[in-house]
């Protein structure tokens, strides 16, 4: 299984923010979207960086209510790690958990085609495991 087919399910949009955004826009823009990350960006530099609720929670254990009113890169990750659709959900899956981080932008040569998170790689996993699950017992009953 690929990256490529878990973007084929839930699609191809990817939600930024730009660097000069305060950390009170990202938590709007997190809530509004429903979503637990936001790539930082611009149109010289489309990925500078990443920011999640985990951003947040360490910034404002920081910095404390002020955070708000900060920029975004005041507590984004600027070493994001990508992959590329055709790479193995499974190896995703190891390089998110060895690095402890939960959302990873795909790019296809230089071109942003889209972003995954663990719990789209679980879920896929997990659909995955049902239909073998499924197969081989139909296989046992059959033998039966």
């Amino acid at each position: 299984m690929k990256i490529a087919d878990i973007l084929e399910a839930k699609g191809s949009a990817v939600h930024s923010v730009r660097p000069s955004h305060t950390v009170a826009d990202v938590v709007e823009r997190l809530g509004e979207l429903g979503v637990g990350a936001l790539l930082v960006g611009d149109d010289q530099v489309p990925i500078r960086g990443i920011v999640s609720e985990r951003d947040v929670v360490r910034g404002l254990r920081e910095h404390g209510a002020q955070l708000l009113g900060m920029p975004v890169t005041a507590v984004f990750t600027s070493q994001v790690r990508t992959c590329t659709p055709q790479e193995s959900v499974a190896l995703v899956m190891a390089r998110m958990t060895a690095g402890r981080f939960r959302h990873v932008p795909v790019l296809q040569g230089r071109a942003l085609v889209g972003m995954v998170s663990i719990g789209d790689l679980v879920k896929h996993r997990v659909r995955e495991m049902e239909l073998e699950t499924g197969v081989l017992r139909d296989v046992v009953i059959a033998r039966h």
